[in-house]
């Protein structure tokens, strides 16, 4: 059902780029007839719009990867900096959240730790719909911030980092062995202020994979089972990603992710001070219209990505 929604929302896109297009020639036609100069603004509004969604459905046909049209799992870090960095990862949740809502994805927390004054040291989250993966994976690694902190009682510029950590959901079609006796399985009581993040059971599971070091957890199912089944998926699909990406024949080769979530490793800045600018540090792709970005604007930077990575492949 969710490869026949995609199908239908990408012939519903081509539908609508064949009508602006047809609006195209109708208004230069008429304007050609009755030598109209005033039609030339709506010609080239319609012909912006027109640009625009052509460009993203060229976009999509580059999403063929293994993985590209799966559901997609985001977890966000905040780097050093305290109650910077936890309001920056919760200024990231919210560009991903606006940015899945302009897309039409579903998103569901799947685990959380509150910042101690505002925001998240930690959340993790699953975004739904057709290519979310395919998408999303430009946004993997450390994203830093630069602005006048308003919990800085000076009033100086500060520079904070939050790591985003990117894999796609799998099925179990996928074959990932892992030995039990190389898990450590921890419970917990699922946090938050009240409502349904609150249980008077230790029903949150946090999953360590002891020979790597990777760490998954989830508290957002009702029962410690299905907390523990969607964990362990979380936990096959980062394991398989990173056997993926080293070229690995099997999981104990793993080394673990070594990565610094601070100065020189950033993919992409915001600036927030002393002008306004968000810059791709991979791609070179940039926009000083920042509040726009984290208000969920970011598909210029994915489509930048997805190009980039097309035209590395055939090089």
């Amino acid at each position: 059902m969710k490869e026949l929604k995609g199908l239908k929302k990408t012939l519903d896109e081509f539908d609508s780029i064949k009508g602006q297009f047809d609006d195209i020639e109708t208004l230069i036609e008429m304007a050609c007839e009755e030598d109209d100069q005033s039609l030339t603004d709506e010609i080239t509004e319609t012909f912006e719009k027109f640009r625009e969604s052509f460009e993203a459905l060229r976009i999509a046909t580059l999403l063929s990867d293994e993985f590209d049209e799966n559901n997609t799992v985001i977890n966000i870090n905040a780097g050093a900096g305290g109650t910077e960095s936890c309001d920056w990862v919760s200024m990231l949740y919210r560009m991903y959240t606006k940015w899945a809502e302009k897309m039409d994805f579903d998103i569901e927390v799947l685990d959380f730790l509150d910042g101690d004054e505002v925001g998240y040291k930690s959340i993790t989250f699953q975004i739904n719909g057709y290519d979310a993966y395919g998408y999303a994976k430009s946004e993997k690694g450390v994203h830093r911030l630069i602005r006048m902190s308003p919990f800085n009682a000076a009033g100086k510029r500060q520079t904070t980092f939050a790591a985003v950590d990117v894999m796609p959901e799998i099925n179990d079609e996928v074959v990932v062995e892992i030995n039990e006796d190389d898990l450590k399985i921890d419970t917990y009581r699922a946090s938050g202020a009240g409502g349904q993040h609150i249980n008077k059971t230790s029903s949150a599971v946090r999953i360590t994979h002891i020979p790597t070091g990777v760490v998954v957890q989830c508290q957002n199912e009702r029962s410690q089972h299905s907390n523990k089944d969607k964990a362990m998926k979380m936990l096959k699909a980062k394991l398989y990603m990173i056997k993926k990406q080293e070229n690995l024949d099997k999981i104990s080769d793993i080394r673990g992710e070594v990565s610094d979530n601070g100065w020189g490793s950033q993919i992409r800045t915001y600036f927030l001070q002393p002008y306004k600018l968000v810059k791709d540090h991979r791609t070179g792709c940039e926009t000083a219209n920042a509040d726009a970005v984290l208000n969920g604007d970011i598909n210029m930077f994915i489509n930048a990505y997805l190009k980039w990575i097309k035209k590395a492949k055939e090089d």
